[in-house]
């Protein structure tokens, strides 16, 4: 067992001044030592000298790891999957070490949608000046003059971006049951359109600018002994937030600022904005929606923002452990009648793939997704997915109301 720098240091000061709050008040004192001994450790040098620095490599051959013909994360040199605690005792820099790679996981599924996927890379907003914050979307070349079908996919929250559904299964398992590709790559077999939202891209990073101290105009008019006072105070408040503030950055990283950009703040805002500008402008007759878990949510936003036009060009949505909530986004009755007959949602469970699980909320249908873990919930339901599609399609081609019957696969699974 490794044990850092600090520790040796610092343990035994914990353990006398553990031993002498134990005492009575004559130990006051001692502990007062004590602390001002632990207030002048330069914590700075002693967390850097356990911590390496935080610079890691900016490509996966860097980190010495590529993905194998079955999609697999695995060690270059050693043929092991990725290993979390590279350095023991140090969480810290491990997960610094693990962002670091998942942003260029990020990048490498960009790749591949563009080439593997022939998707396009659109910048968003579609008017933006050359100086402001941009965003993305992915889309195939016919995606709006497909007469067809359109199939539009959202990511659900957090460090996912477009083409994924969980980081975690693309680093620890594989690019299949993690990103969106085997979802595009069967659309686009099937003769789909696609759309590939990038929910959240919600704004860049800039470093903070350093905002110069102003001496006070009003101190050269106060008494010497007032502003020595004030001064000793400044100075007190200065060295306790520099303490603090080795503590929370001892490397010292950069102090960033985010902008946001224009009206794609929010996974939110990012679909209503995709859908004015693409997915209304589309000629597809049946546009189709896979949004998991938050995605669910931004769809309901969306349906409750722009609910006739969705409801004249949405033939089905395939929901996976969506976190939406039809009262708490306060879905209208019409809406959610509309998500009874239109909508399913593949949740986790331990029960067989399809088979009915019961709602509390009285919106759309649940099924087993096949799995209890959440983020597989997609993967593992695709091919009822695709299945659901079909049914909705061809029930909406023979009949005039074709939701009375796009139930159809569900029903039987519920029947056996």
């Amino acid at each position: 067992m490794s044990i850092s720098l600090s520790s040796l240091i610092l343990c035994p000061i914990w353990i006398s001044m553990a031993q002498i709050q134990q005492g009575g008040p004559d130990e006051k004192e001692n502990t007062t030592a004590l602390k001002d001994l632990l207030s002048r450790i330069d914590l700075d040098e002693l967390m850097k000298k356990d911590e390496p620095p935080l610079d890691f490599p900016d490509t996966l051959e860097g980190f010495e790891y590529a993905f194998n013909e079955k999609g697999q994360l695995r060690h270059i040199k050693t043929g092991e999957p990725f290993v979390f605690n590279y350095r023991e005792d140090l969480h810290r820099w491990n997960q610094k070490r693990y962002e670091a790679l998942g942003e260029i996981i990020t990048k490498y599924v960009y790749e591949l949608l563009e080439k593997d996927c022939n998707l396009k890379k659109i910048s968003i907003p579609v008017d933006a000046s050359e100086s402001e914050p941009k965003s993305f979307i992915f889309m195939s070349e016919d995606a709006l003059t497909n007469p067809q079908k359109l199939m539009v996919l959202i990511h659900g929250s957090g460090v996912v971006r477009a083409g994924q559904w969980a980081r975690r299964l693309i680093i620890n398992e594989d690019l299949d049951s993690g990103t969106q590709i085997p979802f595009i790559k069967r659309a686009m077999d099937e003769g789909y359109g696609v759309i590939v939202l990038n929910p959240n891209e919600n704004y860049i990073e800039i470093e903070k600018p350093k905002i110069p101290v102003q001496a006070s105009s009003e101190s050269s008019d106060e008494p010497a002994e007032k502003r020595e006072r004030k001064d000793k105070i400044s100075k007190e408040a200065k060295r306790r937030r520099e303490f603090y503030e080795k503590y929370r950055n001892p490397q010292r990283e950069k102090e960033m600022m985010q902008l946001y950009i224009r009206e794609n703040g929010s996974p939110e805002e990012h679909s209503i904005y995709v859908w004015d500008h693409f997915i209304a402008q589309s000629v597809a007759e049946n546009v189709f929606f896979v949004a998991h878990s938050y995605g669910g949510l931004a769809f309901v936003e969306l349906m409750i923002q722009r609910e006739a036009d969705v409801k004249n060009k949405v033939t089905a949505v395939a929901l996976t452990d969506s976190c939406h909530n039809v009262w708490h986004q306060e879905a209208g009755k019409t809406i959610r009648e509309w998500m009874r007959e239109n909508c399913c949602n593949w949740v986790s469970s331990s029960e067989p793939l399809d088979t009915s699980v019961e709602s509390m909320l009285p919106d759309c249908p649940r099924v087993s997704a096949g799995t209890d873990r959440h983020e597989l919930t997609s993967w593992k339901s695709l091919p009822s997915i695709f299945r659901f599609f079909a049914e909705a399609s061809e029930a909406k081609s023979s009949s005039p109301k074709p939701a009375l019957t796009r139930r159809s696969h569900r029903i039987k699974h519920e029947e056996l």
